[in-house]
């Protein structure tokens, strides 16, 4: 959290707040002045609360603390603009979690690379009672990633997103491909 900050100019100076008679001594202008030092920037942070709260505007110190909010890590040693991006969509993936929806928007997010997700499960309905159940037993979803280098591709990193994002009873494999041309499928990715 924040403490004070030397020189921070208040919005709301207190001596201003006092009738014409007290505000000509100066022990009043002294105390409120050491007042309005602490209070600055609190009522700074309230003022613009709004920009607080935004994954896009908030403080650098703040971002964190927003992100533990939505249940999102944010990596330090990650680029700000891909935190910021991370605590903004966290919500949103929240409500998609477990769905192939969800699994790609978390992969495209910590990578840069569209991935492919193929998954075996369906869902029918039949009025016919003792109907062959569709698609094929035990559940797996299968995630290929085209990258420029698949040597180099963080993929511990990836197996733990995906473990985590994947339901618990899913079974999943990944497959790391070369990208289809030598250049880079015009994708940023590389670690998630």
């Amino acid at each position: 959290m924040r403490a004070t900050i030397p020189g921070l100019p208040t919005p709301h100076p207190l001596i201003d707040r006092l009738p014409a008679v007290y505000q000509e001594q100066d022990f009043l202008h002294r105390f409120l002045g050491a007042l309005d030092e602490v209070l600055a920037p609190v009522l700074l942070t309230l003022d613009n609360l709004p920009a607080h709260l935004s994954a896009g505007t908030a403080p650098d110190d703040f971002l964190a603390w927003l992100g533990q909010w939505a249940a999102v890590e944010t990596d330090p040693g990650r680029p700000e603009a891909r935190r910021r991006e991370l605590v903004a969509r966290a919500v949103g993936q929240h409500r998609d979690r477990g769905t192939r929806r969800g699994l790609a928007a978390a992969i495209r997010t910590a990578t840069g690379i569209e991935p492919e997700i193929a998954e075996n499960g369906a869902t029918a309905v039949s009025a016919t009672p003792g109907s062959p159940l569709p698609g094929s037993p035990g559940p797996r979803v299968t995630v290929r990633l085209r990258v420029p280098d698949p040597e180099r591709f963080d993929r511990p990193a990836l197996e733990a997103l995906i473990a985590a994002e994947v339901p618990a009873h899913v079974a999943h494999r990944i497959e790391i491909l070369p990208a289809a041309d030598a250049g880079g499928t015009g994708s940023t990715g590389g670690t998630p």
